[in-house]
């Protein structure tokens, strides 16, 4: 497996956030976290052909992943209860303020 470049990182930090900030959901505060899950994202997208979250155990088969790619469809039900995702990535903008309580995220996988 090819290394992952910070350019590549940096790339894909900037189109998220150019994506996801309209809909309400931002980057961790954190971000040397926030580089290490998006470089875990690009490494599973080599590894699988596709960017699972890289928090979560994947199958190594799409249909079977489909609910762990990025952002997976647990992302709004996560941050709107906790103010973050399973992983951290995404997060609210309460939360990033320190205006939510961190607390650990429930797995909803498997619910």
């Amino acid at each position: 497996m090819s290394q992952i470049s910070a350019e590549h990182v940096e790339k894909l930090r900037q189109q998220l956030k150019s994506i996801q900030e309209p809909k309400g959901y931002f980057f961790n505060k954190d971000s040397q976290y926030v580089y290490d899950l998006l470089e875990g994202l690009l490494q599973n997208r080599q590894r699988y052909g596709y960017a699972c979250c890289p928090c979560r155990l994947a199958a190594n088969d799409r249909e079977t992943d489909k609910d762990i790619i990025c952002p997976c469809v647990y992302r709004e039900a996560d941050v709107a209860q906790y103010g973050t995702c399973y992983c951290g990535l995404y997060v609210s903008r309460e939360f990033n303020e320190g205006k939510i309580p961190v607390q650990t995220v429930p797995e909803r996988r498997g619910d």
